[in-house]
């Protein structure tokens, strides 16, 4: 379990699958232009499907699924994770979404920066980057404020659905040791 002020970041469990049905449901006009599988339908079935994934990622170390709670209320907030892992070259993915009735205040920047420090830390990886479709601008300017810097715009970098979609490419690297 990793924390910050207001939020708790923990691997998901079959008993966080109503709340993530809720969360997507009452996102789903938000999120689903940038995440497909959102909608308005998403089931149980789907969530616990998800949460399988989510575990046998973090048995095998192939990715690290977080749920976000709030601290004060325990209600759940959203979804981050670290993905997409190259061992060779030690970077990752990291990904976030949260629901609407939670947007602004900080829980994004939170989950971005706390998965940054688990990922250089814990991970040792050398790199995490964020990709964000072009449009999105609630998520760039969240990884912007979180730190990441922006290298450019990959063209067809993500597919959306059937539609694939230019993407900001930004990064996180850890901080420079003394020495």
């Amino acid at each position: 379990m990793l924390r910050s002020a207001n939020f708790i970041f923990r691997p998901f469990t079959p008993d966080d699958a109503p709340g993530f049905v809720d969360a997507v449901v009452e996102s789903s006009s938000t999120l689903t232009p940038w995440m497909p599988w959102a909608t308005p339908h998403y089931s149980a079935a789907e969530a616990h499907a998800w949460i399988a994934r989510c575990q046998q990622g973090w048995q095998d170390r192939s990715g690290f699924e977080f749920g976000i709670f709030d601290v004060a209320s325990g209600v759940f907030v959203g979804g981050c994770g670290l993905n997409q892992l190259h061992r060779l070259h030690e970077f990752c993915n990291l990904g976030y979404w949260v629901r609407q009735s939670f947007h602004r205040r900080g829980a994004a920047t939170d989950a971005v920066r706390t998965l940054a420090r688990f990922g250089f830390e814990e991970l040792k990886l050398g790199r995490i980057e964020i990709v964000i479709g072009v449009g999105n601008t609630a998520s760039l300017g969240t990884a912007r404020k979180a730190g990441a810097i922006e290298e450019g715009v990959a063209r067809n970098r993500l597919k959306l659905g059937e539609r694939f979609v230019d993407a900001h490419m930004l990064a996180l690297v850890p901080p420079l040791k003394p020495g």
